[in-house]
């Protein structure tokens, strides 16, 4: 069998690629809006204060994880499958979504000083808890509503709801910080707490007027139905939900224990918080930026690769990881030499940091890597084989984690970059097994 583009490019296929481009296009306008967001965060709250807000932030995508993403995933899966009971399908998964969101909202409220202080070690954070809380119901409306377009391949409302996400949240940031210096009040981390919040709130309210004025689905939505879906969905969602909770938990772990390690390694606690907001604000945003191509394939490849396993089409499956093969090793190969060649000049150009343009050169080489596990990661969950990338991933987070447990204390913030290379690495390499 002749697996060609012409073959994955047929009529019915084009949605695909159509859907790609327009995810690929708002995504990197959106990097491009966020470059110039970190830029000015950097000058107002500093690199310290990007450092607190990276220790606080996993919270968030702790709760992402248990209430929205698993379940975003899930339906756009599921969706895809069974794009006939695409309504009752999406009203099934965002009344569980909404339920479960009710868990890390009370956590996060009442439980803020134990969190900030015996877990964060930053008591300082208690204050931004409960206003990140705030996010999770909205983050949990626009997840289901894009998982329902990305089911039924329409991938233009997800796209400019990115948009008017980040563009509310930098306006919204620009008029507080104009507000807070005009009253002479101080501008702290808590600035860009208020600025995540307001731009889920926005990505919240445009998703919702689009699926009521554009719905993705035409014709008769029929209603009582709904809690048919709610085993099917749970079947796909628990292992995601799963893999991304414990994930996001050594994520956070991770996030939490670079400061505290670099603290070993002889920093004060400021240089420590300064050296990982450079690493995680300023460095790593430019190397992920290019990303935007395959995290937006991803995106479209699960519910894809759900559809052409549902209707048998073996080829089809074929030609989509070998697309995928090679786009993210041409890319990823560009980008290192892109990086090497002008990473160092560009990160002290754009963030007036020296370390971050060092931080560039030496993560350059993360990219085909990481984009290989990001496109062949969502081909195997659109598989159902959603144990194998949770096996894989917890293989290469507990890579990091040992570099960061025992080569950052000796070798400092350099024995983390050497472990998130390696650990990128070993996942590509499962990922393409």
């Amino acid at each position: 069998m002749d697996l060609n583009a012409s073959q994955f490019l047929s009529p019915g296929r084009k949605e695909f690629v159509k859907g790609t481009l327009l995810l690929t296009g708002a995504g990197f306008f959106c990097r491009v809006l966020g470059f110039f967001y970190r830029i000015y965060m950097s000058r107002t709250i500093g690199a310290e204060g990007l450092g607190l807000y990276n220790m606080i932030h996993p919270f968030f995508s702790i709760a992402f994880a248990l209430c929205a993403g698993s379940i975003q995933t899930a339906l756009s899966q599921y969706v895809a499958a069974n794009r006939e009971k695409g309504w009752s399908i999406f009203l099934c998964g965002l009344a569980l979504s909404l339920s479960l969101s009710v868990i890390p909202v009370l956590l996060l409220c009442k439980g803020k000083i134990f969190l900030a202080s015996n877990v964060l070690s930053e008591p300082q954070a208690a204050r931004y808890l409960p206003v990140l809380a705030v996010s999770v119901p909205f983050a949990c409306l626009h997840a289901c509503i894009n998982g329902y377009y990305y089911g039924m391949n329409k991938a233009h409302i997800p796209s400019f709801s990115q948009i008017t996400e980040q563009m509310i949240r930098m306006g919204a940031v620009w008029l507080l910080v104009i507000y807070l210096e005009k009253n002479g009040k101080p501008v702290t981390v808590g600035l860009a707490v208020e600025g995540h919040v307001i731009g889920e709130m926005a990505s919240a309210a445009f998703t919702f007027l689009a699926l009521l004025l554009v719905p993705p689905q035409k014709g008769e939505r029929e209603g009582g139905k709904e809690r048919k879906n709610l085993v099917p969905i749970l079947t796909l969602a628990l292992p995601l939900m799963g893999n991304r909770l414990v994930l996001n938990l050594l994520g956070s772990a991770e996030a939490i224990l670079i400061p505290s390690r670099l603290i070993d390694h002889g920093l004060t606690n400021k240089e420590a918080l300064s050296v990982y907001g450079v690493l995680t604000s300023m460095a790593l945003p430019f190397i992920l930026f290019p990303s935007a191509i395959t995290n937006s394939m991803a995106v479209l490849l699960l519910p894809s690769a759900a559809r052409a396993q549902a209707m048998k089409e073996q080829g089809r499956i074929s030609t989509m990881a070998a697309l995928s093969f090679k786009c993210s090793c041409y890319m990823g190969i560009l980008c290192i030499g892109i990086f090497t060649r002008f990473g160092k000049n560009l990160g002290t150009m754009i963030f007036r940091s020296e370390l971050s343009g060092s931080f560039i050169t030496v993560l350059c080489w993360l990219c085909p890597f990481m984009y290989l596990a990001t496109t062949m990661g969502s081909i195997q969950n659109g598989l159902g084989k959603t144990g194998t990338t949770f096996l894989q991933n917890i293989v290469a987070m507990g890579i990091r984690l040992a570099f960061v447990l025992f080569a950052v204390p000796v070798f400092g913030i350099r024995g983390y970059l050497w472990g998130f290379l390696v650990s990128e690495l070993f996942l590509a390499f499962l990922c393409c097994i």
